[in-house]
């Protein structure tokens, strides 16, 4: 960050100007942590208008806690590291033959992108995500039903973490943001959305598994009966 950008931000209020000592500013602890927190809000995609908005309502000694809440938010997606690999180790992944179609649209989805220097490998941005995909075809779905499942189960994770986010907010956040952000409740809430996370997730997997168990044997049932085996379970 340049001397000009911290001196403009002391002039907008949002930092506090230095000490001064004859044509020296000294700089403290806060200023920094204060500074990290406008460029990780830049580096985000808010505008500067925004950030001045944000951080001038918000107390200075919040800074250092807001930095730990959103390096907290950014664990899970840094747990998973992108991963390059060949077009035919991609499609070796999966067992099937090596078909550049296939990557078009997993990178439609933001789950792969091509490697500009290197046109024969492509890079995995949802590795973990990807490697689930080719299990399934490996199991005998085909690769095109599978790239389709994907917007799907996005879609609809979506409403769910949107509608827990948004309880989360009015029920945690909201109370906290009423009362001024005080100094002795931010580890509270700190651990309360470190928890979220992996409580959420087990919840929802959880369902899902019995949804899914309730799906196969609904669709077994249904394909005896049509063998001439026992009814369905509605009949």
């Amino acid at each position: 960050m340049t001397v000009r950008n911290v001196r403009a931000y002391a002039s907008r209020g949002l930092i506090d100007a230095p000490r001064l000592e004859g044509r020296t500013g000294y700089y403290t602890r806060d200023h920094l942590q204060r500074l990290q927190l406008i460029r990780e809000f830049i580096d985000r995609g808010y505008t500067l208008a925004a950030v001045e908005r944000a951080v001038q309502r918000s107390p200075r000694t919040s800074a250092g806690h807001t930095l730990d809440l959103l390096k907290l938010l950014d664990e899970p997606h840094r747990d998973v590291e992108p991963e390059e690999m060949t077009r035919e180790a991609l499609a070796a992944l999966a067992g099937v033959a090596r078909d550049d179609g296939l990557i078009d649209a997993l990178a439609e989805h933001g789950l792969v992108e091509w490697v500009d220097d290197d046109p024969e490998v492509v890079r995995l941005l949802q590795p973990n995500v990807v490697r689930a995909g080719a299990a399934a075809v490996m199991l005998g779905l085909t690769p095109t039903s599978v790239i389709a499942l994907f917007p799907l189960l996005e879609r609809h994770l979506r409403t769910i973490a949107d509608a827990l986010v948004a309880r989360a907010v009015e029920e945690i956040v909201q109370p906290f943001l009423a009362e001024g952000l005080p100094d002795e409740q931010w580890p509270r809430i700190l651990s309360s959305i470190e928890n979220l996370l992996p409580v959420a997730s087990q919840v929802t997997l959880g369902i899902f598994r019995n949804q899914l168990s309730e799906a196969i044997d609904t669709e077994l049932g249904a394909q005896i009966s049509q063998l001439g085996g026992r009814p369905p379970k509605d009949e």
